[in-house]
């Protein structure tokens, strides 16, 4: 049975059996001892994404450290307010920070807030929103490539429509990390984006 420890882009975690490519945590143990959720979702404002494999680490997903989550790709990561770790992902995640222009406790605490069910995201025009972006578009997570909008799952990108074709949808990355995409920033993607290309 699986654990409820799969992310979804809108921040919510699921049972499903797909574990996706990458792996993370929200600052530590917020699980029960039976390995299930109560109401907490994080045990800090820190939400990091990291390698699923890193130098023959193993630990239990729901064991006596951590609670374990898994995303599709790092584009999920960021849609649900995770950003690079500094332990597994060094490069990246000072790449990242910045970009973010501040310190990364002071960039955590931001993305908290942001993170929040309801802080405000002012979307803009879908053709300005830069890739790795994800928006909701009738009711399922559509991540920005280039001039497309790929639909998501959590077993991988699963259709395409363009970008000019949408006319109403609702941003789901918080701000802060929609930013700091588009000053650059390169999201790992599913290998299943790869088949749709990007125009």
């Amino acid at each position: 049975m699986p654990l409820q420890n799969r992310v979804h882009p809108d921040g919510s975690l699921h049972a499903v059996p797909e574990r996706g490519t990458m792996l993370g945590n929200r600052g530590g143990r917020f699980h029960r001892a039976d390995q299930t959720l109560g109401k907490r979702r994080w045990a800090s404002h820190h939400w990091i994404c990291c390698e699923l494999h890193y130098k023959g680490m193993h630990h239990e997903p729901m064991g006596q450290g951590y609670t374990s989550l898994f995303f599709l790709d790092e584009v999920t990561a960021l849609s649900a307010g995770h950003r690079p770790c500094f332990f597994c992902r060094r490069s990246h995640a000072q790449a990242f920070v910045r970009l973010g222009g501040m310190t990364t406790d002071a960039l955590d605490r931001v993305l908290q807030t942001e993170r929040l069910p309801l802080a405000p995201r002012q979307m803009g025009e879908i053709n300005d929103l830069p890739d790795g972006a994800m928006i909701e578009v009738e009711g399922a997570p559509h991540a920005v490539r280039g001039a497309l909008l790929l639909r998501w799952s959590f077993a991988g990108y699963v259709d395409k429509k363009r970008k000019d074709t949408v006319t109403a949808a609702k941003l789901l990355t918080p701000p802060t990390i929609i930013a700091i995409l588009a000053r650059g920033y390169q999201p790992r993607w599913h290998p299943s984006a790869q088949q749709w290309g990007t125009t």
